[in-house]
């Protein structure tokens, strides 16, 4: 049977995704409040420069892919109301529906697999998975299905950890490797989930790697932004 990672642990490929959701489930009703501590409330600076850079207007059908708890599907359902959450954990989307339906955008909210998605080819205008797909077993499948899902001219946009400037990286390495987790056990009561988030930002693709794999699935003029010092990158790709 393949192997793939889960953190730093090589696991089967068919024990990934459980163990994964097994994660989401136990942070999911903490999972805003540890975003703004881990990140000083810099993922909300990162996620409004994603959701400018999609350019997205009034008649755009945008998927927002691991919508989790929801902050890029209700930026966009301020742009849009033709938006869909989906995530493959029921835990986290039932926190993203329920903040949805609170701040007066009730959009659907479905879940589902990123890697087999249930949508007609050219579905959409705008395609969106922050801080998801390094999660995902077959990273690869589910660029290839954001790709197909696509309109032409549509655009695909990817949030994610990537690879800090070198200089950084023994300051990064301390406080997320050894503090996160710390943070972790005292506010969510969950060391392990909070050590796991932390080591497979190291096993996720770096920015040019992430690059190659989007023009591998079909995807032209892919570019990315470096934030914060590459502790995120935003990729963009198109379907032409």
């Amino acid at each position: 049977m393949s192997k793939t990672h889960f953190g730093f642990e090589q696991v089967d490929e068919s024990e990934k995704q459980g163990r994964v959701g097994q994660v989401f489930d136990s942070v999911a009703t903490r999972y805003d409040i540890m975003n703004d501590l881990m990140s000083a409330g810099l993922h909300r600076a990162w996620k409004r420069f994603t959701v400018d850079l999609a350019r997205v207007r009034g008649t755009d059908r945008v998927l927002d892919l691991a919508s989790g708890s929801g902050d890029l599907a209700l930026a966009f359902a301020r742009r849009s109301p033709h938006v869909l959450m989906s995530d493959i954990n029921a835990a986290m989307l039932g926190v993203g529906r329920d903040r949805m339906v609170n701040a007066g955008h009730p959009v659907p909210a479905l879940q589902c697999n990123a890697e087999s998605l249930p949508f007609p080819d050219r579905s959409f205008d705008v395609v969106s998975v922050a801080f998801g797909l390094r999660n995902m077993t077959h990273k690869d499948r589910a660029l290839a299905e954001m790709h197909r899902v696509l309109k032409p001219g549509g655009r695909a946009l990817v949030l994610e950890f990537s690879q800090i400037w070198a200089p950084l990286k023994p300051a990064y390495d301390a406080y997320s490797l050894h503090l996160l987790p710390r943070l972790g056990s005292l506010v969510a009561g969950d060391a392990d989930s909070y050590r796991y988030l932390a080591e497979s930002i190291r096993m996720h693709p770096d920015q040019e790697t992430l690059k190659g794999m989007m023009e591998t699935a079909g995807f032209a003029a892919v570019r990315y932004h470096n934030l914060s010092a590459g502790i995120v990158a935003l990729h963009l790709g198109y379907r032409y």
